[in-house]
């Protein structure tokens, strides 16, 4: 018992120490000062992460004013992080999305009401079945009017559901573009089994909960 005691000291003593050292880094990144993206040829662009990234793709795309949504990796403290590394959970990134959006259509602020209305927003660290911090949900800002507009909604849900809501708010710092074949996944792999599965049913989830912000067939 007493050995047995011992290694159990051991083991939390070196748990503990591992994660003092990777909260130390992923504050660095909650710390850091917010990053601002540019609006290029009349488009803006915003970063979310809400589980796997070929569901938020798909949702994104589904939304007026949404010109592209690119998978990738964001909100984590290593270099080129890759989808092999990212899901060890030990970069400091969750799967992201990039969206890039023409602000006369469509607002910051309905992004950030799509984003709530097609997750379940008290899963901590996963969406559905994609459960790890690498599918955590995390809403990026760029400016502090972004960060109100965040903290306002996520205050006003958590009181709407009188429960904590998962969504970190970090800072945009850079968005890594995933590797070529997650890409347009859905879109490219309609019969694959997690997309039959998972990603088509959150897709219409979302869709019958804000029809209002969806693009018109001919638009897709």
């Amino acid at each position: 018992m007493k050995r047995l005691l011992s290694t159990l000291a051991v083991v939390v003593l070196f748990s503990c120490q591992n994660n003092a050292q990777v909260s130390k880094k992923q504050q660095a990144v909650i710390d850091a000062k917010p990053i601002e993206v540019p609006i290029k040829d009349g488009k803006a662009r915003a970063y979310f992460a809400s589980g796997c990234f070929w569901c938020v793709e798909a949702i994104y795309e589904s939304v007026k004013g949404v010109e592209e949504s690119i998978s990738g990796y964001s909100g984590g403290f290593t270099e080129n992080p890759t989808y092999e590394l990212s899901n060890t959970g030990r970069t400091g990134h969750a799967e992201a999305v990039e969206i890039i959006y023409d602000p006369k259509i469509v607002s910051f602020e309905t992004l950030v009401d799509v984003y709530f209305a097609s997750q379940n927003p008290t899963q901590v660290n996963g969406q559905g079945p994609d459960r790890g911090s690498q599918y955590r949900s995390i809403i990026f800002y760029q400016n502090d009017a972004q960060k109100k507009i965040i903290e306002d909604k996520k205050t006003a849900l958590a009181k709407q559901l009188n429960a904590k809501i998962a969504a970190e708010v970090y800072p945009f710092q850079k968005f890594w573009v995933g590797e070529d074949y997650h890409q347009n996944y859905e879109k490219l792999h309609p019969n694959q089994s997690y997309i039959r599965n998972v990603s088509i049913p959150r897709l219409n989830r979302f869709k019958a909960k804000m029809p209002e912000v969806l693009k018109e067939k001919s638009e897709h």
